[in-house]
């Protein structure tokens, strides 16, 4: 995993995604899920495109299943947007980085 996405916890959602003035990404993923895994490197290479305009993050739904429900999470992979605290976008599956960058160029 590239420096630039974290893994985000129930300790640390709150303060690193919720309260950032920064827009965050954020992969809900698992380690048995084919598809989280074929979307990784894409989030890993998007969160070097825009290094210093969005954060990015994963959360485990195995470890972190509050969270998850929380957001309604019911399917993985799932990418949620986050701006201002709020979730502003939502994409469930594995994508092409094309339809990500869109969102994306949306929120900065």
């Amino acid at each position: 995993m590239t420096d630039n996405v974290k893994e985000y916890s129930t300790t640390d959602f709150k303060s690193e995604v919720v309260e950032s003035d920064t827009p965050v990404l954020v992969d809900f993923w698992a380690e048995w899920c084919g598809p989280c895994k074929v979307i990784a490197p894409v989030v890993e290479e998007l969160a070097d495109d825009y290094e210093g305009k969005i954060k990015f993050g994963k959360v485990n739904v195995d470890d972190h299943n509050m969270i998850a429900s929380e957001y309604g999470v019911r399917s993985i992979p799932t990418l949620l947007v986050f701006k201002n605290g709020s979730v502003v976008n939502q994409i469930v599956g594995a994508v092409p980085k094309e339809k990500i960058t869109t969102i994306l160029d949306k929120v900065i």
